[in-house]
């Protein structure tokens, strides 16, 4: 059983839940301006008031779990990045400040919708950003980071920034549809229409731009016999894609959210498919950035026991609060 590989799985996962699950609610910060004063704020917020802080556990399991599992991708990683982290942990502290006092300092609620606003934006554009700056590479000599303090800021990484950003935006507004109705859920509708070919626009374009980073993604998708693997992921993408305007022009609530779930699955798919078995791209793979066994087989015993723990109260707070929300709060 190689430890290593197994450690990779579960860092993944936890970004991967974190992506779709605080996705949502970040998207429904991005989109916040666009909704009317009154009602249709109050009801977007109320929809994830119960969930959106739990959602952030997934970050630290991802984070805390690539510090102790690959100490020396984190060593290397952390230092090339560390001006879009910073920015993205300072943005969901002021956006979670934000989140509190609009309820209870009504006097100022316009300044923190605009913080509320602020802080998911620029959450999710680090996040891009972050991405982006990963799958270009960073210069690594003699096992540390040995770039710029800039060198996280490329076209493709903000390319990548604004992709997250729009996708952020669909996931909020498919996750409105399902969990309003009324005029809320009316403008959600149609805030999808325009999310939905955005987002796989921005898909299309991050994915061909990725190609020209390097001679390794070019091969890793298109030579033979990876293409006959590899082409599956595309191909899945524009199944889900013709499904989700099917469920958007027949009216179906939930389907949009669950197939733009679906959508992001096979993102992150790719990415594993463009990085693996590099943590960071071309320089360090997982076995060389794992920290010693014994090491891994303690941490394993913890996370065996936490990570179902909170998958269960997480899937316990999504059940209690199932079902729709209205204005006053109430599912």
């Amino acid at each position: 059983m190689d430890l290593t590989i197994i450690w990779a799985f579960i860092i993944a996962f936890g970004v991967f839940a974190y992506v779709v699950m605080d996705g949502f609610d970040l998207g429904i910060g991005i989109l916040f301006p666009v909704f009317g004063v009154g009602e249709e704020r109050d009801t977007a917020m109320n929809s994830v008031a119960p969930v959106w802080d739990g959602n952030e556990t997934w970050l630290v399991l991802g984070g805390g779990g690539l510090f102790a599992a690959f100490p020396l991708a984190y060593a290397i990683v952390m230092p090339a990045l560390y001006p879009p982290i910073i920015a993205m942990l300072l943005a969901l502290v002021f956006r979670g400040v934000a989140f509190e006092f609009r309820w209870r300092d009504p006097g100022h609620r316009a300044f923190w919708d605009v913080a509320f606003t602020g802080g998911s934006f620029l959450a999710a554009f680090a996040q891009g950003i972050t991405l982006g700056a990963l799958l270009q590479g960073v210069t690594v000599i003699d096992r540390a980071y040995a770039g710029g303090w800039l060198d996280w800021l490329t076209p493709f990484s903000l390319l990548t920034g604004v992709s997250v950003v729009i996708g952020y935006a669909l996931l909020g507004a498919t996750w409105l549809i399902m969990k309003t109705e009324g005029a809320p859920q009316a403008h959600a509708w149609r805030l999808a229409w325009y999310l939905g070919p955005a987002t796989l626009l921005a898909i299309v374009a991050v994915s061909f731009a990725t190609l020209f980073l390097g001679a390794s993604y070019e091969q890793r998708w298109l030579d033979m016999p990876n293409v006959l693997f590899t082409a599956q992921v595309p191909l899945l993408v524009a199944i889900a894609s013709v499904v989700f305007f099917i469920a958007m022009r027949r009216k179906w609530e939930r389907a949009p959210f669950l197939i733009a779930l679906f959508i992001f699955l096979l993102c992150f798919i790719g990415l594993g498919i463009s990085m693996f078995p590099y943590v960071v791209p071309s320089t360090v793979t997982i076995w060389d950035a794992a920290a010693p066994e014994k090491s891994q087989i303690f941490m394993l015993v913890g996370a065996g026991l936490m990570v179902p723990l909170i998958l269960a109260y997480t899937a316990w707070s999504y059940w209690v609060f199932r079902g729709k929300v209205g204005h006053e709060g109430y599912h």
